[in-house]
């Protein structure tokens, strides 16, 4: 599959939502609500559950299943309110010492005119700062699309995971393509030229792991990726915070890092 075919795969309107993996993965859940200042964004759905055993935070971008849902949840566009509510959530985890795991499909951070009002830029740089300096285990999956700094609002972590259709990028290629050549139906060009698929982000040192895609059987897909996570959580929860950070720190810096031939 070309790049931009995968990213039509990761755009599929049935692919499950982050909201499914939560109802197949997490046991005795209870959702919260709110940021504390403005309101409760739908885009962003969290609360505390077990992954087994392991009490963990979750938060998952949801784009939503109906045309109702999909309205409703800004077609999994979070506003500001949402990434308050995130960030609030990782507070919560940091001081009980619960691990987080987030869930990120999405185009981007909402770009209307409310979402800038209420401090959209600010609202993902304060998530950006916090989880880069959050003491307790981060693991970050990207199930669909995972576009610009919407999607690195939540994924600041320890691990990153795609899935094998999955793609990250700094901008969508329909974006790319207007700004490079005025003409969005480039779009294939520029993802070919963004390396954007989840072979590409391992190769790049973006992400750990490619979870492989089995969606027919879903229940058996959310139990070995369960398993990752426990493991990959267990590995990272024996270092001591100073090394956690450290380890994180270091993941980030080293991204982009090249040397030129001589």
């Amino acid at each position: 599959m070309t790049a931009y075919e995968k990213l039509k795969t990761a755009r599929r309107s049935d692919r499950p939502t982050g909201k499914s993996y939560i109802d197949e993965m997490f046991e005795n859940k209870v959702f919260l609500c709110g940021d504390r200042r403005f309101g409760e964004d739908a885009a962003i759905v969290g609360g505390i559950g077990y992954l087994g055993k392991q009490p963990v935070t979750f938060i998952a971008i949801d784009k939503g299943q109906t045309t109702e849902e999909r309205v409703k949840k800004n077609f999994g566009c979070p506003k500001p309110e949402g990434y308050r509510k995130a960030l609030r959530l990782m507070k919560q985890a940091e001081k009980f010492s619960r691990p987080v795991v987030c869930f990120v499909d999405t185009l981007g951070a909402y770009p209307g005119a409310e979402g800038e009002e209420r401090g959209q830029g600010e609202a993902i740089a304060e998530n950006l700062m916090e989880m880069m300096g959050l003491k307790t285990p981060v693991i970050s999956i990207v199930i669909g699309e995972g576009g610009s700094g919407g999607a690195l609002g939540l994924a600041v972590s320890d691990r990153v995971y795609m899935l094998e259709n999955a793609v990250y990028s700094v901008i969508t290629p329909e974006g790319c393509a207007s700004i490079l050549w005025k003409d969005a139906a480039r779009a294939p060009d520029a993802a070919e030229c963004l390396h954007i698929t989840a072979e590409d982000m391992v190769k790049f040192g973006v992400a750990e792991r490619i979870i492989s895609e089995d969606f027919g059987d879903f229940p058996k897909m959310c139990d070995s990726l369960k398993e990752q996570l426990l493991s990959d959580l267990k590995e990272i929860k024996s270092l001591s915070k100073r090394k956690m950070l450290d380890a994180r720190y270091t993941r980030f810096r080293k991204i982009g890092v090249y040397e030129e031939a001589r």
